[in-house]
């Protein structure tokens, strides 16, 4: 069978899974996980991301997660790729960590988001790792419930927006909602040609768009905050190379303006970036 299509617009929303090599754990101890998810704010700070739901479970995770810049690709290779990097030097390992290709499903935003929000982080329910989906450390239910503290790239609020106009009243109906999926059928029945959940419709939509080539003049989704100047980043980053990895970060400068300010050539501005994020 032909693999599918990887469709990438702004705005695209994914359910987005990727298990270990030879179904080998990707997380050998809590400190593995603590690692998935630095490297996972890191992507988000770099590729402009939003999650909206995520699950580590032992030889796989879970990620809801939209892409306002259209590079799902390049955000999965940064994650895949870094954690893989830090995995090997921290448990003195070698080799893959994560087999061949992620599993990327595109999904209809308004008629899916509960329902996958819902489906994934009750995947250690599903399996029988836990008796609730509160019980389970390494998802969002406990930061989508106020339990934990939110991190600032995680969308919490596009979730509980869907369930109550106040935060109380949305927490009290997405707590039920997940406690009453347990059994439910999974949503992959419902799957289109291998990548799309969605209505006929939605599908249609998104193959017209592919047949016309017009997916680049999808209006993009502006979340990031204004950038400072490349002055006011040296100024308060420790220093050059710290303030070099802020200024890239903030979306509002390429590696050429970033080498430019600094009399730098931009590819050692890159390297810079680069091992700055191996730190």
């Amino acid at each position: 069978m032909a693999r599918p299509l990887r469709i990438e617009f702004a705005g695209a929303l994914y359910h987005v899974t990727s298990r270990g090599d030879g179904r080998e754990d990707i997380y050998l101890k809590d400190e593995d996980r603590e690692l998935f998810m630095t490297v996972l704010g890191e992507c988000c700070d770099l590729f402009n991301w939003s999650v909206h739901s995520w699950c580590q479970m032992t030889n796989h995770y879970h990620l809801l997660v939209e892409t306002p810049d259209a590079n799902l690709s390049k955000g999965m290779r940064y994650l895949n790729g870094v954690y893989t990097q830090r995995f090997n030097r921290l448990n003195s390992c070698t080799g893959h960590v994560f087999q061949g290709r992620y599993k990327a499903i595109l999904v209809e935003k308004n008629a899916y988001l509960q329902e996958l929000s819902r489906y994934i982080v009750l995947n250690p329910v599903r399996v029988a790792m836990v008796e609730g989906a509160e019980n389970w450390k390494w998802s969002s239910y406990a930061i989508t419930v106020g339990t934990e503290h939110c991190p600032k790239w995680f969308d919490r609020e596009w979730v509980l927006g869907s369930f109550g106009k106040t935060e109380k009243t949305a927490i009290k109906h997405y707590m039920q909602f997940v406690a009453n999926g347990v059994g439910q059928a999974s949503p992959w029945v419902k799957l289109k040609n291998q990548i799309y959940l969605g209505s006929d419709g939605f599908v249609d939509n998104v193959q017209l768009n592919i047949s016309k080539k017009n997916l680049s003049e999808i209006p993009k989704i502006q979340k990031r905050a204004v950038p400072k100047t490349l002055e006011l980043y040296e100024k308060e980053s420790g220093g050059r190379n710290e303030a070099i990895v802020v200024a890239y970060r903030s979306g509002g400068f390429t590696l050429a303006e970033i080498g430019e300010y600094y009399s730098l050539h931009y590819s050692t501005v890159s390297r810079i970036i680069h091992n700055e994020m191996q730190e």
